[in-house]
């Protein structure tokens, strides 16, 4: 970009910050800082595409699929789908409400981010299905669950790739499994054990079967869609900017981190000989999104490795609550 232009941005972001008292940037500052607003805004305008997507998706499975066919999921959205079949208040508001005590936990145990997201996302949901006409696919049960299941799990998924949730269950399951012994996948299941036997009662055992069918598919789906991602993630990363990386992660995301001491050997750049710091930490699959960003703030050609874990027991992950901005 034109040297002047990128001076401009540059110029204009620390206005709105007020940042105007400062001591004025170096031309490596001013690179540095526009490097940070361009990482930011790509991964903003992911975001959007992604939950957007996700709310399409997630539209279609319930309106074309579901709704018609008075099946449920599990979740928030079981919740809301078994409530507005038996009171018939309407689906979209009752989304909106139920999910609120779960949105104000997630903005005080995840972050601000996270949480206008997730409103800003179950608010489009609830306006699709308000405004968007989707057609009947079929009424046959099987298919129902199946592709049921899949659409609405392909929404959930792409709105976790976005940075959001249109379910609040899991933000519920996270906190607790903090708090207790128990994984995030026990308390999932439990909470959906109640839900599909409410329904076995108050709907029919069949429905309630064909329901659980329809959320194994949108699980499935989900995991899928974000890429296989587990409960946790273990996140190995090496940089030669490994101590903002460390800060970043321990006083922006309020993560726990392990220090590796690493020889360096070939790269891109021939041969690199030395030691570097290999940074390591969990994060929950929510914070994926953010960590990303955060890194290629810092260090765009920072190498980054991702494993899934089961669980994890102590340290930072389930004693203390996420920070986030």
């Amino acid at each position: 970009m034109n040297p002047s232009l990128q001076q401009f941005v540059v110029n204009r972001f620390r206005h709105r910050k007020q940042l105007e008292g400062l001591p004025e940037m170096s031309k490596y500052g001013q690179a540095k800082e526009f490097l940070r607003l361009k990482v930011t805004a790509w991964h903003l305008v992911k975001d959007v595409i992604f939950i957007l997507a996700g709310i399409i998706s997630a539209g279609f499975g319930l309106k074309s699929f579901l709704l018609p066919n008075s099946f449920i999921d599990g979740g928030v959205t079981g919740i809301s789908l078994l409530t507005s079949g038996l009171t018939q208040y309407p689906l979209p508001l009752l989304i909106v409400v139920i999910n609120i005590p779960f949105l104000i936990l997630g903005f005080t145990q995840i972050g601000k981010s996270f949480a206008i997201k997730s409103i800003l996302a179950i608010c489009g949901l609830a306006l699709a299905l308000l405004t968007i006409t989707y057609p009947v696919i079929t009424t046959d049960k099987l298919l129902v669950a199946a592709f049921g299941g899949f659409f609405l799990g392909a929404g959930i998924g792409l709105s976790v790739r976005g940075g959001a949730v249109l379910d609040g269950t899991e933000i519920l399951a996270i906190t607790l499994s903090r708090k207790t012994g128990l994984t995030i996948g026990d308390i999932v299941l439990i909470f959906n054990v109640v839900i599909f036997s409410g329904a076995a009662y108050l709907l029919s055992i069949e429905v309630a079967l064909y329901s659980i069918l329809t959320y194994l598919a949108a699980s499935k789906t989900i995991d899928f869609i974000i890429e296989g991602v587990e409960e946790y993630t273990g996140v190995t990363i090496i940089s030669s900017h490994s101590d903002e990386i460390r800060l970043m992660l321990t006083e922006q995301m309020g993560r726990g981190v392990t220090i590796y001491n690493g020889k360096r050997g070939y790269g891109k750049q021939s041969e690199q000989l030395g030691t570097v710091d290999i940074v390591f930490t969990v994060i929950t699959r929510l914070e994926i999104a953010r960590l990303q960003t955060e890194v290629e703030k810092i260090d765009r050609n920072a190498f980054i490795v991702m494993n899934s874990i089961k669980d994890t027991k102590g340290g930072m992950i389930k004693k203390r609550p996420l920070k986030g901005k």
